[in-house]
């Protein structure tokens, strides 16, 4: 395996991984926020207001990776 293969599998297997956590983060965000409105509508504003704020931390997290990706492949 030459270096350049290294290095595409080594972006390929940051992003991919790198996705993986926050995308199953964001889905039981998501899944958990609307059964929380859907116990308690009068707090829909609320709670809102907290998974979109938790789902932009999460999804931070994958724009991380990649970053890290695009360094390895390009640097």
């Amino acid at each position: 395996m030459d270096a350049e293969a290294a290095k595409l599998l080594g972006a390929a297997l940051a992003i991919g991984l790198g996705a993986l956590g926050p995308a199953i983060g964001i889905g039981l965000i998501g899944g958990k926020g609307l059964e929380a409105i859907g116990r308690n509508p009068e707090a829909a504003p609320k709670v809102q207001t907290a998974m979109i704020l938790a789902i932009a931390f999460a999804e931070a997290i994958a724009i991380y990776a990649l970053v890290v990706a695009l360094i390895i492949k390009f640097v």
